[in-house]
């Protein structure tokens, strides 16, 4: 990441307060420019939110081998990658408390500790229980570290920048799950399950440790109290929402799904109520206001439209790789990796464009992608060529990066800064479960389909859903406009 380097704002050294772990001003610097110790943080905070989003996805390839080696069935074996999810959906909507109550050098530790020990748990496990126990733990400290991240970025970026550094967030959240099923994939051929786990564990202690030695708080924390009741509500109303979700598609869903959704909804209508009472006395777990920002909304809606359409998109295209082209495992992970390594090294490019035209030009045109790749998706059959979906992937995956960086930064650019975390708390959450919302859906009507009129019009059906679906984001990007930065305690 290049980024200007200039002292204080004053003209001296930011250093100084910064090595004492003081926190700095919460303001970002009004020129263009950063601190070499901003620049240290951030970049810290990036390897770290690879890493541990690199370890969410690596796990996916893997279960047909864990339900040999640890002798469970399927639906045993899912609970590595359901409890994971799970554990993000509910500990995502404390982390604007967290972030807000511990200084980011102990928000750092405390995910980077927790996901160190998790990966390290995982490498020994002598079973399954232990195994998901260390995937709940990892999935603790992963769930804390993007909303750390986007938290971090606004405040020390300045606004002219912040495009372009956001940018740079795209390359964890796009390149490390596209990298994760290859990774694995190689490792699976050459080494035992365990090797998923002692390759990334010393990456992980590297950025710990790097971390330790040169992460500085940066921000001002809150005076904010716990409300324990939120934090009980949480766990029915996003846990149950993430479970029916991605459960409610599966053959053999049953009743389960659709009580914990029915659950899910309605803790999920209390714990809005109980944040709206505990706004009047300023200590809600996840501050709603942010809501109160037109540009957040409309940000916060397109991010789920897209998404839902690439959630769906991971599931679905593995399948009709393997189950109707016939390729190995090995070989749908690298037919994928080329888009998702488009996404991620184009964020950068698309963030330094975003800082000059803003967000219209980007959003509009890459709705438009988006749905134009998904609806040549729903044609594809037996005799279409492995190029043209490759092709088609790194369509889709410019697309969906000509949304997200835009989509972040022009949602959060307008917040004060005492609803930074609260804001990326928001979206993050908002990921989790609109992903498993176009999971669910599209997965279901893959296997309705499927059941009566064959594998490959189930892939088409689900894909032309998916189309319907991002017709919204057209709507949604069309609406977009450039955001201005809020002062402390700003309006609507």
């Amino acid at each position: 990441m290049s980024t200007d380097v200039t002292p204080g704002a004053s003209g001296e050294s930011v250093s100084g307060a910064l090595a004492s772990k003081e926190p700095v001003s919460p303001q970002a610097p009004v020129s263009g420019k950063m601190s070499r110790e901003s620049v240290t943080v951030i970049v810290t905070l990036l390897v770290a939110t690879f890493v541990v989003i690199l370890n969410e996805t690596i796990m996916n390839v893997a279960l047909q081998r864990l339900m040999i080696d640890l002798n469970v069935n399927a639906p045993t074996v899912q609970w590595l990658a359901t409890g994971f999810m799970l554990t993000m959906a509910v500990v995502i909507p404390t982390t604007g408390f967290i972030l807000q109550k511990l200084s980011t050098r102990a928000s750092f530790m405390l995910a980077m500790g927790l996901f160190s020990g998790g990966t390290l748990l995982a490498a020994l496990a002598p079973g399954f229980t232990v195994l998901l126990l260390a995937r709940i733990v990892q999935a603790g400290g992963t769930a804390i570290m993007l909303p750390l991240l986007m938290t971090t970025i606004l405040t020390l970026v300045p606004m002219s920048r912040r495009g372009a550094v956001m940018g740079n967030v795209s390359v964890a959240i796009s390149v490390a799950p596209a990298m994760g099923p290859t990774v694995s994939g190689i490792i699976l051929d050459h080494f035992s399950w365990r090797f998923m786990f002692v390759f990334v564990l010393p990456v992980a202690l590297a950025a710990l440790a790097i971390g330790a030695k040169f992460l500085t708080n940066v921000g001002e924390r809150g005076k904010t109290t716990l409300d324990v009741a939120s934090v009980i509500l949480t766990v029915p109303a996003f846990g149950g929402l993430v479970y029916g979700l991605s459960q409610i598609g599966g053959a053999e869903a049953g009743i389960v799904p659709v009580i914990a959704l029915v659950v899910g909804v309605l803790a999920l209508a209390l714990f809005v109520f109980r944040q709206l009472r505990l706004q009047r006395s300023d200590s809600p777990l996840l501050d709603l206001r942010a809501f109160n920002f037109r540009m957040f909304t409309v940000s916060t809606l397109l991010m789920v439209v897209a998404m839902m359409a690439l959630f769906g998109g991971v599931i679905l295209l593995p399948l009709y790789l393997q189950n109707t082209l016939h390729l190995e495992p090995m070989q749908t992970g690298l037919a994928l990796l080329p888009g998702g390594l488009a996404m991620g090294l184009l964020g950068p490019v698309i963030g330094r464009i975003f800082d000059k035209v803003g967000p219209l030009p980007l959003t509009l045109s890459g709705s438009i992608l988006m749905v134009l790749t998904l609806w040549q998706f729903s044609r594809l059959d037996e005799a279409s060529a492995l190029g043209w979906v490759i092709a088609l992937h790194v369509l889709l995956s410019l697309g969906l990066a000509l949304l997200f960086t835009p989509a972040f930064t022009t949602g959060l650019n307008p917040l004060p800064p005492h609803l930074y975390s609260h804001g990326s708390a928001i979206m993050s959450t908002a990921q989790q479960v609109s992903g498993a919302a176009g999971t669910a859906l599209l997965v279901s009507v893959f296997a309705v389909v499927s059941a009566s009129s064959g594998l490959v019009a189930g892939m088409q059906s689900a894909f032309l859903v998916a189309t319907v679906i991002a017709l919204a984001a057209v709507v949604l990007g069309a609406m977009m406009r450039r955001t201005e930065g809020s002062a402390p305690h700003g309006g609507h």
